[in-house]
């Protein structure tokens, strides 16, 4: 016994080196992540939308399915509050924040809030009002002044507010942005509340991918968000008055763009001279959701209809223009992964999770096609060290379509699906790891 517990410790080396042999030949080579891909700059230019910038994707996957001008930063006006909409919601579930904590509105706050000439609720200096309040006014009306309010609450001060809306961008991957306000106004047009630094016309920039990602991430993280987007009109309470608020998205159901065949459900307008007409939605028809995004689209009053009808022709492009494949849990693409110091040297993996690529309609017959990647952290000796459980999730599958391009909100060209064991991998016995070691000298 003692000859092979010394044969074990002096072979290990020459062992490792017999088992990268094994990785290679298993796919070793596909452990680095996908490479970042650039999203081409109109991917179907027969769709002729009437906007500087679009984007459509999966909710789930941020599968890209057409874009337009999709990364260049621009600017989004009130598309803006879906970030503070994010931290709102991330106060409220962490516990910062609850819907019920009352809020007497800052100076700032309060001022802009009584301009007319924006969408507002008027607040009142002496009154305060439930953080549930101020959200709907939000979200509902794109108050701009309960907008800054809610901020304030959040981040102490509108100033602390903005860097933590910075921060949260760049923890999304969004390194393109121009963040100065709240609210989406310029920063001349918050008042006191202006970012030190910036001059009057400073205003938010993000690109159409960049509200893409906001949006997801609002609907994977918070997806009650919807509860309230969805919402159409509602009175806001001013304790001696009220205030009736319409939804500025008009293609919720009973609004003026309706549209039966897509229940849009929310996300947000945006709207200035220097932004046009935006609009990032979202809809769920057949079982799926997709969001898009429109900016810069044609504005000359607050009755512009173009950001909906190019909306409209946005999530109709995508629907009846891909078909959904489904890819099943379990599905299995004849993919195997090393294994160090296993009973066998190899384990087959398949898909962990059910997921689903959009297939153009003039590519039905595109095949899906796979490599998969090892999870470093289990790798030793170039392998997954032994034992592996059956199930027990060891890398990603990288899925791509044959004859299809792919792109990602987050750059990559394939779908990334946790790729976990087929069966069970037990460790080599001590005999059989020096022996491996012993016949590995005669290669």
């Amino acid at each position: 016994m003692e000859f092979f517990k010394g044969l074990k410790k002096t072979l290990v080396g020459l062992l490792a080196g017999v088992t990268l042999f094994a990785t290679t030949a298993a796919g070793l080579g596909n452990l680095t992540t996908v490479s970042a891909a650039s999203l081409p700059a109109n991917s179907d230019s027969s769709l002729n939308l009437d906007a500087k910038a679009a984007i459509a994707v999966d909710a789930t996957t941020g599968q890209v399915m057409y874009s337009k001008n999709a990364q260049e930063a621009l600017p989004v006006a009130s598309m803006s509050k879906l970030l503070t909409t994010y931290l709102v919601l991330k106060a409220i579930h962490s516990g910062k924040l609850s819907w019920n904590d009352k809020i007497t509105p800052d100076e700032a706050s309060q001022k802009v809030s009584q301009n007319t000439t924006l969408s507002n609720v008027p607040l009142k200096a002496d009154h305060s009002y439930t953080v549930k309040s101020l959200y709907e006014a939000m979200l509902i009306y794109s108050a701009n002044g309960a907008t800054m309010a809610l901020a304030y609450k959040v981040g102490g001060s509108h100033q602390n507010f903005i860097n933590m809306m910075r921060k949260q961008a760049k923890e999304f991957g969004i390194n393109d942005a121009s963040i100065y306000t709240a609210n989406g106004l310029t920063n001349g047009e918050v008042g006191s509340a202006a970012y030190p630094g910036a001059t009057k016309d400073d205003e938010n920039k993000f690109s159409a991918q960049d509200m893409a990602i906001i949006a997801q991430k609002i609907l994977t993280d918070y997806p009650e968000v919807l509860q309230t987007t969805s919402i159409t009109k509602k009175e806001f309470n001013n304790g001696t008055d009220k205030t009736m608020m319409e939804n500025w998205n008009w293609m919720l159901k009973g609004l003026a763009k309706a549209y039966t065949a897509l229940p849009v459900d929310g996300l947000k307008t945006g709207t200035s001279d220097t932004a046009g007409a935006c609009f990032v939605a979202t809809v769920h028809k057949d079982g799926h959701r997709i969001i898009t995004v429109i900016l810069g689209a044609p504005h000359s009053s607050d009755t512009d209809l173009s950001r909906f009808e190019q909306t409209q022709k946005l999530m109709s492009y995508v629907y009846n223009g891909f078909t959904y494949k489904t890819i099943k849990a379990q599905s299995d693409y004849k993919q195997t992964l090393p294994v160090h110091n296993g009973k066998d040297l190899t384990t087959k993996v398949v898909t962990a999770k059910e997921t689903h690529l959009w297939v153009k309609n003039t590519d039905t017959d595109a095949k899906v096609t796979a490599s998969v990647s090892g999870k470093k952290s289990l790798y030793e000796k170039g392998g997954l060290q032994a034992p592996l459980k059956k199930g027990q999730t060891v890398g990603t599958y990288n899925l791509k379509l044959k004859g299809q391009e792919l792109y990602f909100l987050d750059g990559a060209n394939a779908l990334k699906v946790p790729a976990q064991t087929k069966v069970a991998v037990d460790k080599a016995n001590i005999f059989v790891i020096g022996w491996r070691a012993l016949t590995g000298l005669f290669k």
